[in-house]
């Protein structure tokens, strides 16, 4: 289980590195071009495209963060492993929601 994790926690990096890139980088480029919050929610509104990207960023999130804390919930605490998992997966299903719901509403 706990190589799965691993592999599965490294994958999940592997594919946010080039997201988060991309992120910033058009975070920049927006602000250096004077663009507002509601013009860059306009050009991308009904973008399958941005859809697409953030839901996978949002997918990625929700399998690399849960695993992250149940490590450091595991390394710094004295918590029993059933309450470990319960909350790296509770915290999973919060960040699935939430996060789908914000690609949801800017679609």
């Amino acid at each position: 289980m706990e190589r799965c994790l691993f592999v599965l926690q490294r994958l999940s990096a592997m594919v946010l590195a080039p997201l988060v890139v991309v992120h910033l980088v058009l975070i920049l480029v927006a602000v250096r071009n004077g663009l507002t919050g509601a013009e860059i929610l306009s050009r991308t509104a009904g973008n399958v495209w941005w859809a697409g990207y953030y839901s996978l960023f949002v997918l990625a999130v929700v399998v690399h963060v849960p695993i992250g804390l149940r490590n450091i919930l595991r390394e710094w605490t004295q918590l029993g492993w059933p309450f470990i998992n319960a909350t790296a997966l509770a915290f999973a299903v919060a960040l699935l929601v939430m996060g789908l719901r914000a690609v949801a509403a800017v679609f």
